[in-house]
């Protein structure tokens, strides 16, 4: 059920009360940063999370505070926000990928049922929260967590289904059975 809240900018703001209890998320990496001040060191820490809805549905989040609990307060509310649309067919991907972003690029393609999903680290965190279950995964080149997020995602940003190519080529669905 959806209320609407009167913003103070102006404009209604939706709330979504299930959005919350749906949602799988998984932190992906924390790191400590350290600033030396004339008492000695202060810490902060950054966090990356992935969220998704394991429906087709995932998005990342960062967020930096001084405590642990915080930042990961924040990355999830961030990685909430801006959830990209995957498309997923039978469990898997429909056809190989590969995503880049930064020094990061991220291979990706479908597997046969009862696969698993073979990858490690942020990929792997990406590909459960979107509800993929079989899917071969390389990272190549930088392995920044952030990085091989942002590429993983944009690798799955750029999966289309056979329904769409054929729309794309001008052919029907039914003409798909002779190709």
């Amino acid at each position: 059920m959806a209320t609407f809240n009167r913003n103070p900018r102006g404009g209604n703001q939706r709330q979504e009360s299930e959005s919350r209890s749906d949602m799988s998320e998984k932190v992906v990496f924390i790191n400590r940063c350290a600033k030396v001040v004339k008492g000695g060191r202060r810490f902060s820490f950054s966090a990356l999370v992935v969220a998704g809805d394991l429906k087709g549905k995932v998005g990342f989040g960062f967020g930096k505070a001084n405590e642990v609990s915080d930042a990961i307060k924040k990355a999830t509310e961030s990685s909430r926000k801006d959830l990209v649309k995957v498309n997923i067919l039978n469990a898997t991907i429909p056809h190989e990928v590969m995503g880049e972003h930064g020094g990061g690029r991220v291979l990706l393609k479908p597997a046969s049922p009862g696969t698993g999903i073979i990858a490690g680290g942020g990929v792997r965190a990406v590909c459960e929260a979107a509800g993929i279950k079989d899917v071969l995964a390389k990272s190549f080149g930088s392995s920044n967590h952030a990085n091989v997020v942002k590429a993983t995602l944009a690798a799955l940003a750029a999966l289309r289904l056979p329904d769409e190519i054929l729309k794309m080529r001008g052919k029907k669905v039914a003409e798909k059975a002779a190709l």
